[in-house]
């Protein structure tokens, strides 16, 4: 393998040909060389912009080799910490969050391609509202409640008046599904391919679970879900064929609920690591489980698809536009 990134991407992302990554055209001609490291340029006589092999890429402006790129992803897909990545390939720690999201963002696409068939279990996981790594200080973000202690000496706060006496105030920790807690909807089928991100806040309802799941659910499929009424009108738009278990029971014959039970169990497991996600970023985590986790290709396999469609697919993603994004990435 080369060591150069520019030059493995110009192998990889033009093997079928030379392509404009600003708007795909195919009437490409060489523009000479790049002063400040000799790299090919090309110019679009569709277009009329000039580019290099890694532009419109998670790699552009990178000044780290392949090797440190490669050390980088298998540190995802053991699913080290940030730091710990960081000391390993020996880079800043800022560096290594905007790499993990660059990578995530770019593995987003794949997702959107996946079309669940088959049997196909469903339901809805709950994870903490969380605006973790959105500064008090910060110019575009307001904190829309008090902050959540962890622990239950916390569940009452201890302010001071401005005539000095210190009023006792109950955090506002709601039990079951409120709106402290996002729903996830979430599909699988038992090929190892899954589906899930972020819905709405507190129950599911037929809206969210419509704009989560039905653009990736193949016609004529079978649905197994829970009880949950919301599946039921999903199901009849879409003409999938219904299976609903009764409370307490996870198998029906050849149906079941076990897998998708599985999956939150993984999920749950692979998130607890992190110490908790900021509600913006949770998709991009989604989506990291749903290939480290629960796909069934094989280590090697998952490790090309990091490498080989990661770096190479078109995907302009700018640092600055990473903390950026939406604090609550809700579809309802």
């Amino acid at each position: 393998m080369t060591k150069s990134v520019t030059e493995y991407i110009e192998k990889e992302r033009f093997l079928d040909g030379r392509y404009c990554p600003h708007c795909n055209g195919t009437h490409i001609v060489r523009n000479g060389h790049r002063k400040s490291d000799n790299v090919q340029r090309y110019l679009c006589r569709n277009c009329g912009k000039s580019f290099v092999a890694n532009t419109n890429s998670i790699t552009r402006g990178t000044r780290k080799d392949l090797k440190t790129w490669e050390k980088y992803i298998e540190c995802m897909m053991n699913g080290m910490s940030l730091r710990k990545a960081a000391d390993i390939c020996d880079i800043h720690k800022n560096t290594a969050f905007i790499w993990r999201h660059k990578i995530l963002d770019a593995l987003q696409s794949m997702h959107e391609s996946i079309l669940l068939d088959g049997i196909i279990e469903a339901d809805e996981t709950f994870f903490p509202v969380s605006y973790k790594g959105n500064h008090k200080n910060s110019k575009t973000f307001v904190m829309p409640r008090k902050a959540h202690h962890r622990g239950k000496d916390h569940d009452y706060v201890v302010e001071v008046q401005e005539d000095g006496t210190e009023l006792v105030v109950k955090i506002n920790n709601k039990r079951g599904q409120s709106d402290n807690q996002v729903c996830v909807p979430c599909a699988v089928n038992r090929k190892g391919q899954s589906v899930a991100r972020v819905g709405k806040l507190g129950k599911v309802s037929n809206v969210c679970i419509e704009k989560a799941l039905s653009r990736q659910i193949q016609a004529k499929s079978v649905l197994c879900t829970d009880k949950e009424k919301a599946y039921r009108k999903f199901s009849k738009e879409h003409d999938y064929t219904l299976i609903q278990l009764e409370s307490g029971k996870s198998k029906n014959g050849i149906y079941n609920i076990q897998h998708i039970n599985s999956y939150h169990s993984r999920l749950k497991v692979f998130m607890y690591r992190f110490k908790g996600v900021s509600t913006k970023y949770l998709n991009n985590y989604l989506v990291w489980h749903n290939l480290v986790n629960y796909a069934k290709e094989t280590y090697k396999e998952k490790m090309n698809i990091f490498i080989g469609y990661v770096m190479t697919v078109n995907a302009e993603i700018k640092c600055r536009d990473i903390p950026n994004r939406p604090v609550l990435p809700l579809l309802v």
